[in-house]
């Protein structure tokens, strides 16, 4: 599996405060099954993240993971927020590209409201020739009360990474829930942890793409759709939903 949302990275948000627990959390994940994490620090007020400083620790944290022996890939990448990205050149930008492919940028979505001037910010990124990915908006009390929300913005080509915790129950019915409904609107494209430190929304993957409930989709969130992303391919098509044949079949 691919995880392309992680906070591996040490001392430089609210994640892995040291090295030893970057390398504990990359353990971890590689035990889940994950071959490969994309670094995603926090770019924001709070986390004003520099692309050098984000690139020299994933050289440390790739180093030491090789020293422990861990199998497991470290790739760059930043989660960046709405806000800040008149703050970053594109020469930056391109340089916070998820999973190291400067094509392709994390937005952090916000916890509550719906983001003002998301729409612009969309068209002006897409017109540079970037590929939005929109983080854990299942968590979102907006797209909550209505999931559909996301579909306008799907259909202009945005992605979205739904967190592995929603899925599986661990973040509350409510992600988990909104979770579920953007899965079976296809209006969710890859799985992610969100993984912060290896005790706080540890990695879990392979226990949320079981909750998928459908082997083939649940592969093409955790594998199919972060390898085209990191390579610059073309994405994958979406295997149609078990769940939803199932749907059809009790319907007739």
């Amino acid at each position: 599996m691919i995880d392309l949302h992680t906070h591996v990275l040490p001392g430089i948000d609210d994640g892995c405060r040291t090295l030893k627990e970057s390398v504990d959390l990359a353990r971890a994940a590689a035990e889940d099954g994950v071959r490969t994490l994309a670094a995603t620090p926090h770019v924001r007020f709070e986390y004003p993240t520099k692309p050098a400083t984000m690139e020299r620790l994933v050289g440390e944290v790739r180093a030491a993971v090789e020293e422990a022996r861990i199998p497991i890939e470290i790739l760059p990448g930043g989660e960046l927020a709405l806000d800040w990205l008149d703050q970053l050149t594109p020469e930056e930008l391109g340089r916070f590209g998820l999973g190291g492919n400067p094509a392709v940028v994390l937005l952090e979505f916000p916890y509550v409201g719906w983001p003002q001037g998301l729409d612009g910010l969309v068209f002006r990124l897409q017109a540079d020739g970037k590929t939005v990915v929109l983080a854990h908006p299942e968590r979102n009390v907006e797209v909550q009360a209505d999931p559909a929300s996301l579909g306008e913005l799907v259909g202009r080509g945005v992605l979205v990474q739904v967190t592995a915790a929603a899925l599986d129950g661990r973040l509350g019915s409510a992600s988990r829930k909104t979770a579920r409904v953007l899965l079976d609107r296809g209006l969710a494209h890859t799985l992610a942890s969100d993984a912060h430190t290896p005790d706080v929304r540890r990695v879990g993957l392979r226990v949320a793409a079981e909750a998928v409930g459908d082997p083939d989709l649940a592969r093409w969130l955790t594998e199919y759709v972060p390898r085209s992303l990191v390579d610059g391919e073309r994405l994958p098509e979406r295997p149609s939903s078990l769940r939803r044949r199932r749907s059809l079949f009790r319907g007739r």
